[in-house]
């Protein structure tokens, strides 16, 4: 088999990366680094985008060092959008000058000018799909994705016969927007909760009832038209499971995507009192 071609890749690059939990923006640094070598199953891309997610203050800030302990220093960044400058030797779906959209998982090392990108979770962008939009679709993608279809039972591939109906709390984010679409294709009655200002934003990508975010008292306000929730997906800060109860289905349950320690033990206690 020929060798691929390999664009030009200098010896170092600009990042910026953290050293230690902690310090905020502060915390960051730029630095140069020597530029990666991709590995068997991996593509070399020189970056032109890369989005910051809530998992990456949430790592530098060291919530998630009890589940997810890091090792630093750290390069920052999981969502890309780029060019393939070099392919693994493994490699036989990407070539050098292909564009593509990687996410990078833990490893991270979005910001910087290169950055390694496994081919399990890279695909060719489309023309007319530019780098900032590419970058906005993955982590807030898969997790709208899991959380509507996997999670919730919503059945996008044809309308199902019944329709659930799906409370969405504090809508207007990254995720949130990519759940309401996700979810009017299965056919679902979504009802979401966000400022004011978003309503017109929620109503355009298809969901049946919008809520004031800050009105609402509880984690889960009624609904306009009296429906009790199927599933509710918390895309805004933590709350108890009190807070939605009175609003759900005897079958129904929480998706909640900003957890606490004390949100995993009930929702333990409530798999257990079900089955």
């Amino acid at each position: 088999m020929a060798a691929h071609a390999v664009l030009e890749v200098p010896k170092m690059m600009r990042a910026v990366q953290c050293s230690s939990y902690g310090g905020d923006a502060e915390g960051l640094e730029h630095v140069e680094l020597p530029v990666p070598k991709p590995g068997r199953d991996e593509v070399l891309v020189k970056v032109e985008a890369c989005s910051i997610n809530p998992i990456d203050w949430k790592v530098q800030k060291g919530a998630m060092k009890p589940v997810l302990p890091y090792k630093f220093p750290h390069v920052p960044g999981s969502d890309i959008a780029g060019m393939v400058i070099s392919v693994g030797p493994a490699v036989t779906t990407f070539v050098p000058g292909d564009k593509v959209v990687s996410c990078l998982g833990r490893a991270g090392g979005g910001l910087a000018e290169y950055a390694l990108a496994p081919i399990s979770t890279s695909i060719k962008r489309r023309h007319d799909v530019t780098p900032i939009q590419g970058t906005a679709l993955l982590l807030s993608g898969f997790a709208a994705l899991q959380s509507v279809r996997n999670s919730g039972g919503i059945d996008i591939e044809g309308i199902s016969e019944v329709s659930k109906s799906l409370l969405i709390r504090a809508a207007s984010g990254g995720v949130g927007t990519l759940a309401v679409q996700i979810a009017k294709l299965g056919g679902a009655h979504v009802t979401v909760t966000c400022n004011p200002k978003n309503f017109d934003l929620l109503k355009s990508l298809g969901a049946d009832e919008v809520l004031d975010f800050e009105a609402a008292d509880g984690g889960a306000p009624q609904s306009f038209s009296g429906k009790k929730y199927d599933i509710i997906i918390n895309c805004g800060p933590h709350r108890p499971f009190s807070q939605y109860k009175s609003q759900l289905m005897r079958t129904g349950y929480v998706i909640d995507l900003n957890p606490s320690p004390k949100g995993f033990m009930t929702s333990a206690i409530c798999t257990f009192s079900l089955s």
